[in-house]
């Protein structure tokens, strides 16, 4: 039983980012043509680039994607039923290798809530001064980091900074600064103004695959104080126990080679305090349609709530039904 119990869990713990997983190969013709249109206009196009559409009457949405009598399209319609009883709309994420992360970090950011205390801990960031770029002094932790474990030079930066002269370690605090600096401006704004702000932020290329990168050292970040913590012999979460009983992630240094650009639904939850729930929409009629991460978080952090839809396509449920009784 033991041994079922961890199968399930790698099962759960492995569902984020992957090039090409086993629903992928059993797509049908009109799915896979699906996952070629974007979220955005064409690059000709004067409008904005959108990773998150506006938000649109869940079941419609639904009917306009999942028309086919299918045993998947079927699931899907299932599971968006379902769904519906706990959100009227939804709105629609970009598919691709960053979706979990850019639907987590979008939702965590648009909520009303004040800046995170993670994000104010002082070994993160040095005493705030100006700056002509971004408006806060430099990070120490990046620096902190590598210089204890020279593999993270191994880094490899997004698609997004392929063919451009980064150095690694600036380019890791300009991210961290970005993501405190754009934060706590969000922070400062009611709700509606935030939310505007939120989308224009996330039609800016260059500054939202920052932030990723951002969010990308924050966990690996985690995964060494946990992996640390492990071998001195201390209480750690069990998903971590999991993830470095992988061949190919047996330490921090494997983990950074081989997964860190796969997302690790559990480590992203611990790297930013936040609970992720995710609806899993091919698990419908399961114990695994709603999953939750981590299984058992601090009952302090807030929530984000996901579709998935697969591996990699994740959107975002808003506007909760409203409870009547009679």
């Amino acid at each position: 039983m033991f041994i079922t119990l961890i199968v399930l869990m790698l099962d759960v713990f492995h569902f984020g980012w992957s090039l090409l997983s086993e629903e992928d190969m059993y797509r049908d013709a009109d799915e896979i043509e699906k996952e070629k249109e974007l979220l955005i206009h064409e690059r000709g196009s004067s409008e904005p680039r959108l990773s998150v559409a506006p938000e649109m009457d869940i079941m419609d949405y639904c009917k306009k994607e999942w028309r086919g009598n299918t045993q998947k399209a079927t699931c899907m319609k299932k599971g968006y039923e379902e769904v519906s009883q706990k959100f009227t709309s939804i709105r629609r994420v970009r598919g691709d290798n960053y979706c979990a992360l850019r639907a987590t970090l979008f939702q965590a950011m648009s909520q009303p809530a004040e800046l995170p205390s993670w994000l104010q801990d002082p070994e993160l960031t040095l005493v705030r001064c100006r700056c002509s770029t971004l408006g806060f002094r430099t990070l120490k932790l990046p620096e902190k980091l590598i210089s204890k474990y020279s593999w993270i030079k191994q880094w490899k930066l997004g698609l997004k900074f392929e063919g451009k002269s980064e150095n690694l370690v600036d380019k890791i605090k300009e991210s961290l600064t970005l993501l405190r600096k754009k934060w706590a401006g969000l922070a400062e704004l009611r709700t509606e103004a935030r939310q505007i702000a939120c989308d224009e932020l996330f039609t800016n290329e260059d500054d939202e695959y920052c932030l990723y990168e951002a969010v990308k050292f924050l966990m690996l970040n985690r995964a060494i104080e946990l992996y640390d913590d492990k071998e001195k012999g201390k209480e750690v979460p069990f998903f971590s126990v999991l993830l470095f009983a992988r061949d190919t992630s047996s330490d921090p240094g494997q983990l950074l080679r081989n997964h860190l650009n796969q997302v690790e639904m559990f480590l992203l939850a611990y790297a930013v305090c936040h609970t992720i729930q995710v609806y899993r929409l091919s698990k419908y009629g399961t114990e695994e349609f709603l999953t939750i991460y981590p299984t058992d978080p601090p009952r302090d952090w807030p929530v984000v709530t996901l579709i998935a839809e697969d591996d990699r396509h994740y959107n975002i449920p808003v506007r909760v039904c409203e409870e009547t009784s009679l």
